[in-house]
């Protein structure tokens, strides 16, 4: 039985919008983390970057089920001792949500060179416009 395997030199990537307005921020974070490593391909290639292009719209308009607004942290630390910093997840979906969807996607892509490049061709906007209609993205609905 053979397979085909495939190449760099050989990928093709395509656009996809994610519209994240109404939906949870996780279940978008899946979607375009499947997208960007290439993973909905039939020639899918683990070692092998061949992802697409993602582009999130309206990460004002994602939602936190449960009681996640409340209860979810998100810290950074300045190297310095005392240096802790957190902030409550509906402070930071208030005020920088492309932001907030950014750091979900990154957790969910491998923590390698391949994952850093698939976070590259990431693009997220607060609002419902994007500035990449020459390149024709295509509507993806998420499932």
């Amino acid at each position: 039985m053979s397979s085909t395997l495939a190449k760099k030199e050989t990928v093709e990537r395509k656009w996809y919008v994610l519209d994240a307005a109404g939906k949870p921020l996780g279940r978008t974070a899946v979607v375009a983390a499947k997208l960007l490593r290439g993973k909905h391909k039939v020639d899918f290639t683990p070692n092998v970057d061949c992802g697409d292009y993602v582009i999130i719209i309206n990460t004002d308009k994602a939602v936190l089920t449960g009681r996640k607004s409340e209860q979810k942290l998100y810290r950074r630390v300045s190297g310095w001792i005392g240096g802790m910093k957190e902030t409550k997840a509906r402070i930071m979906m208030e005020t920088r949500s492309d932001h907030a969807m950014e750091l979900a996607v990154k957790g969910m892509l491998p923590k390698n060179t391949l994952g850093r490049g698939c976070l590259t061709r990431l693009h997220l906007y607060k609002g419902g416009e994007h500035p990449h209609a020459a390149q024709k993205p295509e509507a993806w609905t998420l499932d």
